[in-house]
């Protein structure tokens, strides 16, 4: 069987805060690359909508309106150290992205366990939290494709 790439959804979550817009951020319990937005697996059956839905469901605690289905994606290899452990073809993951409103006054939950903290940026903080580089390319990409969409009042 030929390698592939795991499908997953990621979501960029934006709240008004005041006149701005801010993102949510997760913290993963691992000391690289820790911080990413809600991201997960799509399931057999599932959207990349509705898979990003779930994902922020089971990591935030916390639902969103969905403005859009970005037309970006990331895709990276796994490391070989890391593939000598799976007993399938998946060679990585390619992450697309749904962009989407949360309130105001919208309340995370974390776990603790899958997911240790979270944190609230504006736009311009995000590179001190997410570190690798194309990644961070990435998610940048995704909110200037968010801004253009976003209200203009809060």
């Amino acid at each position: 069987m030929p390698d592939c790439y795991r499908r997953c959804a990621s979501i960029l979550l934006l709240r008004p805060k005041g006149a701005a817009w801010e993102i949510l951020l997760l913290r993963k319990p691992r000391k690289r690359d820790a911080w990413q937005l809600p991201q997960g697996g799509v399931e057999e059956g599932e959207t990349l909508a509705h898979a990003a839905l779930r994902e922020l469901f089971e990591e935030a605690g916390i639902g969103a309106s969905i403005l859009s289905v970005s037309e970006h994606c990331y895709q990276y290899d796994f490391p070989d150290s890391y593939r000598r452990f799976r007993p399938d073809h998946i060679c990585g993951q390619c992450i697309g992205f749904v962009i989407a409103l949360a309130e105001a006054d919208a309340s995370v939950r974390v776990d603790g366990k899958e997911i240790e903290d979270h944190v609230w940026v504006l736009p311009e903080d995000i590179g001190r939290y997410i570190k690798r580089r194309a990644y961070l390319r990435t998610v940048r990409d995704v909110l200037k494709e968010a801004q253009k969409q976003l209200p203009r009042s809060c």
